[in-house]
């Protein structure tokens, strides 16, 4: 009687994550220092720059003078600390505030969808929103009081009709069924809150305004609003982004990892859309900046949701400030509304990212 060797069919099989370390991955700081250097010369820039040019030693001076227990005490002129403190601070701070939400948003979507199209504009996150507050305006009283409560309502809601049915699409096609069902729920909702602002033409140029996104009208009062709802959310997405790299083995192999993926999936997609519709709710639709950062992140930093969503939120934030600046200069006086701005710079962008998808080596628009 011969001994046989057993069998490797019988042997298990390890299951590891996919190695996403590299240059990039052990050096975090490499890619957040670039990315925070980027961002504090465009807030520079932005504070500086206007209608009423204020010097870099009085802008200082004047930040220098409302820093706590400081007691600094600043020769700018009375005239141009107001300009400085209570016009472009609060501006500065909102888009920046907005742009890294949106942008760490735009990263968890492409994350847990595993697709790289993925954007809270295109999930329906902006379009719920838009609707939620274009009732709110309509039928409420003081818009100011309880719009973000209606954009975040609208904005979850316009989630969860688009997470059903993606995942109705079963979840090999999952990928591809949730930018669909995404288009489809804000095709929807885009079509309610028209019908509703020809019912009001009385509030229809307030709500076009709150639509193409501006922020001519921002104060410290709006960065206080919805900084509780971006912390709790950018927290939440930084704990997440490891599993995020886990999550692109699959469902089952991360499983195998102790990962559970259906509730990661729900903390991380509730986390975006808070955070999301916090945003657009001071700000009005901004699209594209999800896709146009966290790709350019993707593409220079490495492919790893480790550095992915912490650089986003820096390079997101110097985005929307650089925005706004090219929204109030570029017809000044006038402004040219922020979302014509990153939609121009988007659009292209995005055929660019959806043609070079469709043109590499038998990779489809859903898979990654």
């Amino acid at each position: 009687m011969t001994a046989t060797a057993p069998s490797r069919a019988t042997e298990p099989v390890a299951v590891k994550a996919p190695d996403v370390r590299g240059p990039g991955a052990r050096r975090t700081w490499v890619p957040m220092a670039v990315a925070a250097s980027i961002m504090i010369v465009i807030s520079l820039v932005s504070v500086c720059v206007g209608p009423v040019s204020v010097p870099p030693s009085q802008v200082l001076g004047t930040l220098l003078a409302h820093v706590p227990l400081l007691h600094f005490h600043t020769s700018t002129p009375p005239i141009d600390q107001a300009i400085v403190w209570q016009l472009r601070m609060p501006r500065i701070a909102l888009a920046g505030i907005v742009g890294a939400m949106l942008a760490a948003g735009g990263a968890a979507y492409q994350g847990i969808f595993r697709n790289p199209l993925a954007d809270p504009y295109l999930l329906g996150v902006a379009a719920g929103a838009g609707l939620g507050a274009t009732i709110e305006i309509v039928y409420g009283g003081d818009s100011s009081t309880f719009l973000p409560i209606f954009a975040f309502v609208g904005g979850s809601l316009a989630v969860a009709a688009t997470y059903l049915i993606g995942v109705a699409g079963g979840r090999r096609a999952w990928g591809r069924s949730i930018v669909l069902a995404g288009v489809a729920v804000a095709a929807l909702l885009t079509a309610i809150q028209t019908y509703l602002q020809q019912r009001d033409a009385e509030q229809i140029r307030q709500i076009y305004n709150w639509i193409l996104g501006s922020f001519s009208v921002a104060s410290w009062s709006d960065v206080t609003l919805i900084l509780p709802y971006v912390v709790v959310s950018a927290a939440v997405l930084l704990a997440h982004r490891r599993m995020l790299d886990v999550l692109r083995v699959g469902e089952e192999e991360a499983g195998t990892l102790g990962i559970h993926a259906a509730r990661t999936r729900l903390i991380v997609v509730a986390a975006a859309t808070l955070g999301t519709a916090a945003a657009v709710s001071v700000s009005g639709l901004i699209g594209f900046v999800g896709i146009i950062v966290a790709h350019t992140v993707r593409l220079t930093a490495g492919a790893s949701y480790r550095i992915i969503v912490p650089v986003s939120m820096i390079a997101g934030a110097a985005f929307l400030i650089g925005a706004d600046l090219i929204a109030r200069t570029a017809e000044a006086p006038a402004e040219v509304p922020i979302g014509v701005v990153t939609a121009c710079i988007g659009a292209p962008f995005f055929l660019f990212v959806l043609v070079s998808r469709r043109a590499a080596r038998g990779v489809g628009v859903g898979d990654t």
